[in-house]
């Protein structure tokens, strides 16, 4: 009797895959933070007797390597990868066995990246899982333009027949078992649920729906801004990756957290929008630690620039320490815990802005004021309509386009208030005067404001 267990990294929107027998198991595409596998395979009571990577990982650095190197498991990854440590190499066919009457199937599916490979898990001959990592998602594919951008349209189109090599080769019962596509940048497009079979793809996914042509036509357009950090994951992963260290950082007082600042550094607040709009340490980014603090934290900062991390316990500096080493961020360079009062020199000096709803946007510019809209939403999100009159500069883009935001009071906003608490941060770090909408963007239009979905103002 096989099983799968999914385990979920929500920060990331990705997922691996622990599955196997009574004694045996295959990790499929492991986070970098490889203890809570190891803890789920002793939960099950199996040695981890093979790694398997579905391809290089262009959103997340893999712990594979480690993982194998821990445990002695045989590291299975895509022959034509290019990687500098040695591993078991697989191509099309090649089939290992993971306990008695279960054996895992390689299945070249290029397309995600040139090399991507499927692995079925078979049971006594019949497909009973799919781990289909960047190719066949939820709904979708995984994006082709994260290689090399003269590939981008012959990997949309090995996308296309990678899909259909899938859905030919396996039963409409087989669960599809993707690795991306769960809030992950590398989706081609949003994912529709959390689980699926062979059989409903076949039915609702758009590769498996439409002819190539009009598929890659769609799916071109359909793409949008890779992520900064994204540049260093592939040369992390080939090279192989180290061991990660998750003790505390060193402890920051309040002089140590004005020096760093007055150094450049980034001193990041982990506290939640609301906290950090009541008080907060002058010069300090506000990245939530109940959000997606280490996609956004990685996409904005300057690759290499120190990091210390402010929240209000412990547990939530270890939780955002873990998130950061998947994605190459791996020694914050010190922390402090506590109150914002412990954080600046003789507790005093803090600063604040204010938050409002679409409603009090509408407010205001129902009296006849001038208010400065600054959306922060990325392009594909602003095509389904802006608040007219608005200037347009993605979150990700404004620490380098600070500058161009006109004068005076600044009211941003996302859809949903992350991001907006994120550039109110650094706008007011910049000492400007900020107001962060705290609204799902849907409340604009119910506030009586006016949309347009022209992007040319």
């Amino acid at each position: 009797m096989f099983f799968v267990d999914t385990l979920e990294f929500e920060g990331l929107g990705n997922r691996s895959y622990l599955a196997g027998g009574p004694g045996e198991a295959v990790v499929v595409d492991p986070p970098r933070d490889i203890d809570q596998v190891i803890a789920a395979a002793a939960r099950r009571g199996v040695r981890i007797a093979y790694v398997a990577e579905t391809h290089l990982h262009n959103d997340y650095v893999s712990g594979g390597l480690e993982l194998a190197r821990v445990t002695g498991a045989r590291y299975l990854v895509p022959a034509a990868a290019s990687v500098a440590f040695a591993r078991t190499p697989v191509v099309d066919g090649d089939t290992v066995t993971v306990d008695r009457g279960l054996v895992l199937r390689a299945l070249a599916t290029p397309g995600h990246t040139p090399h991507h490979t499927s692995y079925v898990l078979e049971e006594d001959g019949h497909g009973v899982a799919a781990f289909t990592g960047g190719s066949l998602l939820i709904g979708t594919v995984g994006r082709p333009d994260l290689v090399e951008p003269r590939l981008t349209e012959q990997l949309a189109r090995a996308q296309h027949a990678s899909a259909h090599r899938l859905a030919e080769e396996l039963d409409d019962e087989v669960p599809v078992l993707p690795t991306h596509g769960f809030g992950s940048f590398c989706s081609g497009s949003q994912a529709e649920g959390d689980t699926s079979t062979i059989g409903r793809e076949r039915r609702t996914n758009e590769a498996l729906t439409r002819d190539v042509d009009t598929f890659v036509a769609d799916l071109l357009a359909g793409l949008d801004d890779v992520p900064a950090y994204y540049a260093h994951m592939g040369p992390a992963n080939a090279a192989g990756p180290a061991p990660v260290d998750l003790t505390p950082p060193r402890p920051a007082d309040a002089g140590q957290i004005a020096q760093r600042l007055a150094a450049g550094e980034w001193v990041v607040d982990l506290r939640n929008r609301v906290a950090f709009a009541q008080g907060h340490v002058a010069g300090s980014l506000n990245f939530e630690g109940e959000g997606k603090p280490a996609t956004y934290l990685a996409w904005l900062i300057p690759w290499g620039k120190p990091v210390t991390l402010l929240a209000d316990t412990p547990e939530r500096i270890a939780a955002a320490q873990r998130e950061l080493v998947r994605v190459g961020i791996d020694r914050p360079v010190a922390a402090a815990t506590g109150s914002p009062r412990d954080w600046v020199p003789g507790g005093v000096g803090l600063r604040s802005f204010p938050r409002a709803t679409f409603a009090d946007l509408a407010a205001r510019r129902g009296r006849g004021e001038d208010v400065l809209v600054l959306d922060v939403r990325r392009d594909s999100e602003r095509a389904g309509g802006s608040i007219e009159g608005s200037v347009h500069i993605p979150v990700h883009e404004l620490p380098g386009r600070i500058g161009e935001v006109p004068a005076g009071e600044v009211w941003v906003h996302c859809a949903g208030g992350m991001r907006a608490a994120i550039a109110a941060s650094f706008l007011d770090a910049a000492g400007r005067v900020v107001v962060a909408v705290d609204d799902a963007f849907d409340a604009a239009a119910e506030a009586g404001l006016s949309l347009t979905r022209s992007d040319t103002d």
